[in-house]
C-alpha cells in the first residue's frame, strides 16, 4: 500500500494517538562520519517531537566507529550516543550498517523504532510523522512503514539511486515479484514495531534493508508493509568504487533468501584496478540472528522464545 496524500500528519494528533495506545517511540540514526549533517537532524527531531510535543520518547545515535566529530555533534544536539562496539560485547563482534541497526534494537526502548539515515542534507520533520502515522493511526495497523522519495541524480528527477536501479529492482522483479511495488527498497527511512523487528535476522552489511523487506513479507505478509511519500531526499552520493561491494552484498542477501546456500556463493568481488590488475574485494556476508534469540535481550525486555 502506498500513501500518496499531500496532507502532512499532525504531530499533535499523532502524540494523542500514541498516548491513547500507550505506545513508546524511539528515533534512531546509525552513523559513521556524519558530523556535517547529523546535528541538524537530531536537533530538528528533538525540537519538533520532544520539546513541542511528546511524539518521540528518545533519540539514539548508533556511532559506528566514527573518526570525525559525529558523536560530539549528535550529543550536543540532544541525542543519546551509543558506540556500536560497546553493545552486547558478550556476542561476536559484527560490522556494517545492518549490525548497527541490529544493535539498536537492544539499545533503544521504544515499542516502535523509526530509523533515519544520518547523511540527509534536506531533512524535514514530516519524514518522521509520515512514517509513524500508519503505525499509530491506521486500522488494521501495519508492521512496517517504508519511506519512498524522489532523489534527483545526474539530471534524473526520479532517480532511485544507482544500486537500487541496477541491482535491487531487477533482483526483486525476478526473484521476489510480490515486492516489486516497493519504490525505494534500499531507503534508510522506515519505522517498524519492535515485536516484528526482533523476530527477523539482520544482514550485517548493506543488504540489511533488502533482507528485512523479504523476511518481513515472508513472515508477516506483504500486506504488513506500507509505503509513505517523503518528498525529495538529498544526501551524500558515494563514489562508484564503493557501490560495487554494496551491490554484491545486496545480491548475496537476495540469493540466499531465494534458496541458494551460502556455501555456493562467493564472498569476494573480483574487479580490476586502473592497470587492469585483479583487485579482490571481500564483502560482508554475515547475518545477525533474530534479536529475540539473544538471552541478554530477552532478559532486558522480558521476552520469551515461542515454539
Amino acid at each position: 500500500m502506498i500513501g500518496r496524500s499531500g496532507l502532512k500528519p499532525s504531530a499533535a494528533a499523532l502524540s494523542r494517538a500514541k498516548a491513547h495506545l500507550g505506545t513508546t517511540v524511539s528515533v534512531c540514526l546509525p552513523a559513521r562520519n556524519e558530523a556535517a549533517t547529523i546535528g541538524a537532524i537530531v536537533a530538528t527531531v528533538r525540537r519538533a517531537f520532544m520539546e513541542q510535543c511528546s511524539l518521540v520518547d528518545e533519540i539514539v545515535v548508533m556511532d559506528d566507529r566514527s573518526t570525525d566529530d559525529t558523536a560530539q555533534v549528535a550529543r550536543a544536539a540532544g541525542a543519546r550516543v551509543v558506540p556500536v562496539a560497546e553493545v552486547l560485547t558478550d556476542v561476536p563482534a559484527g560490522s556494517g550498517k545492518g549490525n548497527a541497526l541490529w544493535c539498536s534494537l537492544y539499545v533503544t526502548s521504544g515499542d516502535i523504532i523509526c530509523w533515519l539515515d544520518a547523511d540527509v542534507s534536506n531533512f524535514q520533520p514530516d519524514f518522521v510523522t509520515r512514517l509513524l502515522e500508519p503505525l499509530l493511526a491506521e486500522a488494521p495497523k501495519p508492521s512496517l512503514a517504508k519511506g519512498y522519495y524522489r532523489r534527483p541524480l545526474f539530471g534524473d528527477p526520479t532517480g532511485g539511486g544507482r544500486v537500487t536501479e541496477l541491482m535491487a529492482r531487477p533482483l526483486l522483479s525476478s526473484l521476489f515479484p510480490a515486492l516489486s511495488h516497493i519504490v525505494q527498497p534500499l531507503g534508510g527511512e522506515y519505522a517498524g514495531r519492535r515485536t516484528m523487528l526482533e523476530s527477523v535476522p539482520f544482514a550485517e552489511g548493506w543488504g540489511v534493508e533488502l533482507g528485512l523487506l523479504i523476511d518481513i513479507a515472508a513472515t508477516f505478509g506483504v500486506e504488513s508493509i506500507v509505503q509513505r511519500d517523503l518528498g525529495a531526499r538529498e544526501h551524500r552520493n558515494r563514489p562508484l568504487s564503493d557501490l560495487g561491494p554494496q551491490a554484491m552484498e545486496i545480491l548475496l542477501v537476495g540469493l540466499r533468501r531465494a534458496g541458494i546456500p551460502r556455501s555456493e556463493l562467493s564472498a569476494t568481488l573480483a574487479r580490476f584496478d586502473e592497470h587492469h590488475d585483479p583487485a579482490l574485494v571481500p564483502v560482508e556476508v554475515r547475518e545477525r540472528p533474530p534479536m529475540i534469540t539473544i538471552p541478554a535481550y530477552r532478559a532486558k525486555f522480558g521476552r520469551e522464545l515461542t515454539a
